[in-house]
């Protein structure tokens, strides 16, 4: 069986260079990381987990606690996944991914038994049950998703208040008067979906500020449900010039719906979203957004847990709480406001 030593030889490094270019627990150059990269898939090594927990008293597995809820729109979800399974392969950690409905036990399941150095929550909701259990834990954690109390873990989201009030404003600069909000369905609010009404409360301030009527609405996540509440929407509301999209299946449904009413954005209809630009790309969107950055809150939660995990913050070092900034990815779907008729 290949070992470190026989790949450090083959790179013509040191053993513990060999480690470190493989862990990436300490820093080396580029060139002595590839050499080793390339040794080690050339004599075919894979470390031996349960040598190298005996030696360090670490997995070097990250637990992930995610679910696929039937009211969110899945493709938007997987992005907060690759995030987080990428960059912890690229610290040299494996995910355990757990998406048991009742996390509350998964996550003392896998706490308790020491199955996982750290954990990542996702599908945070404001009062989480889930909290408790891993304040408890011996293990740190860390959130993508912002609840009402961050005792305890390190926290990562985007600012959602800031893309409301961006996403009016936008609008607002150009002249729009009467705008539609449409949000992920109510069943995320009622569960404890805080980004929902943190974005809405947020694009009310703004759009009250400005003089502007904004119509809110909550949006269904799933098709043909989403298309006929779009229609609706556009139906009862004839006036507005512009639409400010929080839910990724109305986002992915719209161009079928602005088509089969021969409308345009931004000729008859000014559009922005809130999604990544990768989702932009897959669903053909035309659309500008606030990025959503699943992908860098996931490197983000996962690189501040694996410096927990390895003691590279002091002990007692506060938690921190980090926003990401929104920024509006101009698509040109947005315009001086048109007369719908």
């Amino acid at each position: 069986m290949v070992n470190i030593g026989d790949v450090a030889r083959a790179a013509g490094v040191a053993r513990s260079t060999a480690s470190y270019a493989l862990t990436g627990k300490r820093a080396v150059s580029d060139e002595v990381r590839e050499r080793v990269r390339l040794a080690a898939m050339e004599l075919g090594y894979t470390p031996n987990a349960g040598a190298r927990a005996l030696a360090t008293s670490r997995s070097n597995v990250i637990g992930l606690l995610a679910q696929f809820l039937p009211d969110e729109f899945a493709p938007a979800m997987l992005q907060y996944l690759q995030g987080v399974t990428d960059t912890a392969r690229d610290l040299g950690y494996d995910i355990l991914l757990s998406s048991d409905a009742d996390g509350r036990s998964a996550l003392k399941r896998i706490t308790d038994s020491r199955m996982v150095d750290g954990v990542v929550l996702l599908n945070v909701a404001e009062d989480d049950d889930r909290l408790p259990v891993l304040r408890a834990a011996a293990q740190p954690g860390a959130l993508v998703g912002l609840p009402r109390d961050c005792t305890g873990v390190d926290v990562f989201d985007l600012d959602f208040e800031e893309a409301g009030r961006t996403m009016v404003e936008h609008l607002a600069r150009l002249g729009h008067r009467e705008l539609i909000l449409v949000s992920q369905p109510e069943h995320v609010v009622e569960r404890g979906g805080a980004y929902v009404w943190r974005l809405q409360n947020a694009a009310l301030e703004a759009a009250a500020a400005k003089g502007i009527t904004l119509h809110t609405v909550f949006g269904a996540a799933t098709q043909p449900d989403i298309g006929r509440d779009l229609h609706a929407l556009l139906d009862a509301h004839p006036s507005a010039t512009g639409l400010l999209l929080n839910n990724e299946a109305a986002a992915a449904a719209l161009p079928t719906v602005l088509r089969s009413r021969d409308l345009d954005a931004p000729a008859d209809l000014s559009v922005i979203g809130r999604y990544s630009d990768e989702f932009a790309r897959t669903f053909s969107l035309p659309y500008s957004s606030i990025e959503s950055a699943p992908d860098r809150l996931g490197r983000m939660a996962v690189r501040q847990l694996v410096r927990r995990i390895e003691k590279q913050v002091p002990e007692g070092d506060p938690y921190v709480v980090r926003f990401v900034n929104p920024e509006l990815v101009d698509r040109g779907s947005t315009a001086a406001p048109a007369t719908r008729q």
